[in-house]
């Protein structure tokens, strides 16, 4: 194998799959990055075998040949190397040689035989996606993902293809966040996988913000993502995710309506005395006023009043802040309603008249 490569039309493919190579591993081979090369392109890709990431680059080989090279070292060399320089890269008795300028790097490789590569996926369902539009619904429901839960069906995001719809939901026990919008499936039957945490953090790293559409793969056991520049590959969790529909407030007849920003403020003020641990805060409703109070093992205490639109008989409700704030900040609508019943049921949060993004969070005892 031998080419000549700009710094930078190497270095962006590099570092778009290298997030994903773990500075531990439990086989060598995974801390490498393999290049394919052909006359015309050169493919990178990364794995730590639950996701992985290709990229590709434009660019004159010489020879053709397939190897792989020490990810973070290939990319630390390439960081500190001058702008725009050229890169000779070429391999010989088992070390890539990498020359550019005066600067001369030998590493050691391992044989592209030895690399695991997920080439196929079984029984895809197949769907165009707008880029942003997949982006959005991670950003609107990934915070709710448990981290490392036993119940290891709660450590990831559902995607969930329906009649017409790409819903999102997450979970971690104590709150909710369900995000869909209109697509053409192009299939009436539901769909539902679980793309594992790690996956999710990588996908919502490397989607950009514009309508240029990818295409989603959906199997048995993986998704696949592809842009015009990558393609993203992950296992799914094998389980099933809880009936969302059930944990969703079907009876929550009191309704707040509140400026999301003024909120957002009041509750980060408050839970500066809130007891570190618990996170926890109360919420004091009575006619057109809530009250936002905090207390902490220290005697503390910090009360909030603000104006709201309530016209319902007086609640005391507890909540983990943390848990609201996170709410506050999916929330695109310059107001929130907050939906509840009694001191003993789930809130539902979601921008006033709008459906398309719900928030289910469960009380605290105070």
């Amino acid at each position: 194998m031998k080419f000549t490569i700009q710094r930078e039309t190497l270095l962006k493919p590099l570092q778009q799959v290298v997030g994903v190579v773990e500075r531990r591993q439990t086989l060598p081979i995974l801390g490498n990055v393999l290049l394919n090369t052909t006359r015309k392109s050169l493919k990178l890709t990364a794995t730590d075998l639950e996701v992985e990431l290709q990229a590709q680059a434009q660019v004159a080989v010489t020879e053709t040949g397939d190897i792989t090279l020490p990810a973070r070292k290939l990319l630390d060399i390439c960081r500190t190397l001058p702008e725009e320089a050229d890169i000779d890269i070429s391999i010989k008795n088992e070390r890539a040689l990498i020359r550019s300028g005066k600067s001369r790097f030998t590493l050691a490789t391992m044989p592209a035989s030895e690399f695991p590569v997920v080439d196929k996926i079984k029984s895809a369902r197949k769907l165009a996606v707008a880029q942003n539009d997949l982006r959005a619904l991670i950003d609107r429901t990934a915070f709710s993902m448990a981290q490392q839960d036993v119940r290891y069906y709660l450590n990831g995001l559902m995607l969930e293809a329906a009649s017409g719809v790409l819903r999102g939901v997450a979970t971690d026990g104590h709150r909710l966040a369900l995000c869909e919008f209109s697509l053409d499936t192009g299939d009436t039957t539901e769909q539902q996988v679980i793309v594992p945490r790690k996956g999710v953090q990588e996908l919502h790293r490397l989607l950009e913000e514009d309508d240029a559409e990818v295409q989603v793969e959906i199997g048995s056991n993986h998704i696949r993502i592809t842009t015009s520049a990558l393609r993203f590959t992950s296992k799914l969790i094998d389980g099933r995710f809880p009936d969302y529909h059930r944990v969703i407030p079907k009876g929550a007849d009191k309704s707040l309506v509140i400026n999301r920003e003024v909120l957002r403020q009041a509750l980060t003020r408050t839970s500066i005395l809130s007891n570190e641990k618990y996170r926890g805060i109360r919420l004091d409703l009575s006619k057109n006023n809530l009250k936002i109070q905090a207390h902490n093992p220290e005697q503390e205490e910090a009360v909030e009043e603000i104006e709201v639109d309530f016209n319902h008989e007086p609640l005391l409700i507890g909540f983990n802040v943390t848990y609201l704030l996170d709410v506050l900040g999916a929330i695109q609508s310059s107001e929130v309603e907050i939906m509840l019943s009694d001191a003993n049921s789930s809130a539902l949060m979601h921008a006033p008249g709008v459906s398309d993004c719900r928030y289910v969070v469960m009380p605290m005892r105070l």
